[in-house]
């Protein structure tokens, strides 16, 4: 029987934090996920704590690669659940019944199911919520505010997925939600969160060339002149968030 859920896992060197992720997903009372990693060719004990878990994950590849986003269409290449969730290193499934949830809730039916996604230290405490919270009716049109969606909180129809565009190397996650949005039908928000994400990723260490990507992957799909409107209210609310929080 074909498992529901293809959760992908993409690492490399990440001994440190590799085991929070996989122990999250061990910790899933349901048994209809696919557990996927795809690792780099990592040179550190990454792969000695993979195979220490190794009866929790069906496919365990390692090998060098081009970049985050090939390794995350290497995953999708092989994934064979009816749905998608990638979890990198580091980011773990917010509850230990949140899969079942999932199932019994929206999958099935929904083409994209999104939620909230609480933010984490390397030590694993919790340090708030995003800048950005999910609206409550998500459409393609919402992506023109920004990542409004947590990738790690943004699970998708497998047949919907195309591949990343690996020519970007910080913003490939937006366009491709994006893109899946554009094709899908129904979209689910749980009113919940699903995902707790570690801070302080590859793309919040390359903020600025992130966010030229982007810019260039909303002028592709909105325009450029509504970009550049889009991007007055985006400034404003990003600069009083980091006013009042000092984090972003």
């Amino acid at each position: 029987m074909m498992k529901k859920l293809s959760i992908i896992t993409v690492t490399y060197n990440a001994e440190e934090t590799l085991e929070r992720t996989i122990k999250s997903v061990e910790q899933q009372s349901c048994d209809s996920i696919e557990y996927i990693i795809i690792d780099g060719g990592s040179t550190d004990n990454t792969l000695g704590i993979a195979e220490n878990h190794r009866g929790s994950i069906d496919i365990l590849v390692s090998e060098p690669d081009n970049g985050i986003y090939d390794a995350m269409n290497k995953g999708l290449s092989i994934a064979s659940g009816e749905y998608v969730w990638f979890l990198n290193s580091g980011d773990e499934i917010a509850s230990n019944e949140t899969v079942d949830m999932l199932l019994s809730e929206a999958m099935n039916t929904a083409d994209v199911i999104y939620g909230d996604t609480i933010m984490t230290s390397l030590d694993g405490s919790i340090i708030g919520g995003r800048r950005l919270s999910p609206p409550e009716k998500l459409t393609w049109k919402s992506f023109r505010n920004g990542m409004v969606v947590c990738h790690q909180s943004f699970i998708a129809r497998r047949l919907l997925c195309s591949d990343y565009d690996t020519s970007y190397r910080f913003s490939a996650d937006y366009e491709w939600c994006l893109k899946i949005l554009k094709k899908s039908h129904e979209i689910y928000h749980t009113h919940s969160v699903i995902s707790r994400f570690l801070d302080g990723g590859i793309t919040k260490q390359n903020i600025i060339p992130g966010l030229r990507e982007r810019f260039k992957i909303m002028s592709n799909h909105f325009g450029f002149f509504m970009t550049c409107l889009y991007h007055i209210p985006i400034s404003i609310r990003f600069f009083c968030y980091l006013i009042k929080n000092w984090r972003f």
